[in-house]
C-alpha cells in the first residue's frame, strides 16, 4: 500500500524538476520545422531551434548545430519539433553502384589512371569497391569530391 504513493511523489518530482531550470540546465538544438521525408536534402530553412535538457542526447546521439545538418540526406522520417539523430542523416552520395568511376593511382609522382564500375554507392571519402574495366580485378579506394576514385598500394 505505501509504494503507491512512493510512486507517485516521484514521477511529480521528476515532472517537477523536468519543467524547472533548477533542476537542469538546457541546451538549443536544430530540429525540424516541418516534417522531413527520407532522401529530403536538409536545407538551413527547414530547420529551427529547441531548447531540450541536457539528459536526452547529450552523449553525441543527437545533432547539436544547424552546421551538422545543413546539405546532408534524411535517412529517415524527420518529425517537427524533435531532436535528430546522427545516424538519421548521411553525406549526399557522389558515386553510385554502378556508375563509371575513374580510378586514379597516384603515388610518388607517378599516375596511373584506369576506369572502372563502381560495386558500392559512396560519399567523399567513404571505402569503397570498384571493378577495372580493362582487368575485371576488383580493388579499394577512397571517393574524391570529383567523383574518382583515389587507389593506393597496401
Amino acid at each position: 500500500m505505501m509504494r503507491v504513493p512512493r510512486l507517485v511523489a516521484f514521477v511529480l518530482a521528476a515532472v517537477v524538476c523536468g519543467l524547472s531550470p533548477l533542476c537542469a540546465e538546457e541546451r538549443m538544438l536544430p530540429v525540424p520545422l516541418a516534417v522531413i521525408y527520407p532522401g529530403d536534402v536538409i536545407r538551413d530553412s527547414m530547420l529551427g531551434e529547441r531548447a531540450f535538457g541536457l539528459g536526452g542526447g547529450a552523449d553525441g546521439s543527437v545533432a547539436e548545430t544547424r552546421g551538422a545538418l545543413v546539405g546532408k540526406i534524411a535517412r529517415r522520417t524527420l518529425l517537427p519539433e524533435r531532436p535528430i539523430p546522427v545516424i538519421a542523416v548521411d553525406a549526399p552520395k557522389v558515386v553510385s553502384v554502378n556508375a563509371s568511376v575513374k580510378i586514379v593511382f597516384d603515388e610518388g609522382g607517378m599516375v596511373i589512371v584506369a576506369y572502372g564500375s563502381a560495386l558500392q554507392a559512396g560519399s567523399v571519402g567513404d571505402l569503397i569497391r570498384v571493378r577495372n574495366q580493362d582487368s575485371g580485378l576488383v580493388v579499394n579506394g577512397r571517393v574524391q569530391a570529383d567523383g574518382s576514385i583515389r587507389v593506393s598500394e597496401g
